[in-house]
């Protein structure tokens, strides 16, 4: 391949992914206006950490491989939907639900998927609330709705998550049968300390959290 074409594949990468920046610009204002709100206005601030991040080309290619994705933009455009994400951090697991309502009551935000890993945690003890977002995006051509995951898991699922992908790195993701069982036993407890910090942060306000069930599974400040 000539050094003219990969020039012209770069380009139409870049063109690809540019929208998905810009909804990752677009949700990430969201979240700070939220925090700053919080921050000023309460006595509580429920994010802890805010990170966010597009797929790098080789991150994509990856995923595309593995889901069987036809390697054109449309294809990957319907199938692939985490390109752009953000992941919220949270002190408390009613935090996470908390947030989620504020961010998908906005008029603009439209909700397209919602994966509970709170009220179901994964076979390894993985928990956290996945959500697929639209949100517009104004460019010169007309709007468009880009698609970005958004993740919320507390302080404690986001370390044993971390730690988690560490490993699967270095063992290739062919992970010895001890050591996953070590890490869903180091997922529980991570669980059972967000409940019982959850306890705690609870006496010392005084407050009431309740539980909903179904999505449903929401925790709701009252």
């Amino acid at each position: 391949m000539s050094p003219t074409q990969l020039r012209v594949m770069r380009d139409e990468l870049q063109r690809f992914l540019l929208p998905y920046r810009f909804g990752l610009q677009e949700v990430g204002t969201k979240i700070d206006i939220l925090r700053d709100e919080f921050l000023y206005l309460h006595d509580y601030n429920p994010i802890e950490h805010v990170s966010s991040r597009v797929k790098t080309p080789d991150s994509l290619v990856e995923k595309i491989a593995r889901k069987g994705v036809d390697p054109d933009f449309a294809a990957i455009r319907a199938h692939i939907t985490d390109i752009a994400g953000v992941r919220i951090t949270t002190s408390f697991t009613a935090d996470a639900y908390r947030l989620f309502d504020l961010l998908t009551a906005q008029d603009d935000i439209t909700v397209r998927r919602v994966k509970d890993y709170i009220a179901h945690p994964k076979p390894n003890g993985y928990k956290s609330l996945h959500a697929i977002v639209g949100v517009p995006v104004f460019l010169s051509t007309g709007p468009v709705e880009v698609p970005v995951e958004v993740q919320f898991r507390t302080i404690a699922m986001d370390f044993w998550a971390s730690l988690e992908h560490k490993i699967y790195y270095k063992y290739a993701r062919q992970v010895p049968p001890e050591l996953l069982a070590e890490l869903k036993d180091a997922a529980q407890s991570a669980a059972l300390l967000d409940a019982r910090m959850e306890r705690l942060h609870r006496e010392l306000h005084g407050g009431q959290r309740q539980l909903e069930a179904g999505t449903d599974d929401r925790v709701v400040v009252v």
